[in-house]
């Protein structure tokens, strides 16, 4: 194969449209987020995220699953936490069976403003996504997209 090779010229338009798509909707739902809530689109996941924890059986995130989560490194998803524990919307405590370990909870406000932003994401993620549809090159995006069902694994 070589630079030129129409396969691998393909996969990069379609690497591009992906990443248009996906540039699109984040732009879209962080102004949403933003105005109507005061939230970034990374807090807003990382509440959701922190929000499904259960006390069952690996029902609490360690930080790099937290992190993996969210799509961020490890230390930047600590400083996201860090400025929402600040903020009142996350609290930390000690793991009672390992000391070394650290929990992140969601506090009652925070689940509040996470219940609050859930229809302004929604919306928002709708319409970008409707946008986005209307375009040719992204169409087939959004219908994968559309066609996806469930969390991605990782």
């Amino acid at each position: 194969m070589t630079a030129t090779d129409p396969a691998l010229t393909a996969l990069a338009d379609s690497w591009c449209a992906l990443s248009v798509l996906h540039g699109r909707i984040e732009a879209h739902v962080e102004r949403a987020l933003q105005t109507g809530h005061d939230l970034s689109v990374r807090e807003y996941s990382l509440l959701d995220v922190l929000s499904r924890q259960h006390d069952g059986e690996g029902g609490h995130l360690q930080m790099k699953q937290v992190a993996d989560a969210v799509v961020l490194s490890q230390s930047a998803t600590t400083r996201l936490v860090t400025r929402l524990e600040e903020r009142d919307l996350l609290s930390r405590y000690l793991c009672p069976t390992d000391r070394r370990g650290i929990y992140t909870d969601v506090t009652a406000a925070g689940l509040a403003l996470l219940e609050a932003a859930r229809p302004t994401n929604n919306r928002a993620l709708r319409e970008a996504l409707d946008l986005a549809a209307l375009d040719p090159q992204l169409a087939p995006l959004v219908r994968a997209v559309e066609e996806t069902r469930g969390p991605v694994g990782v």
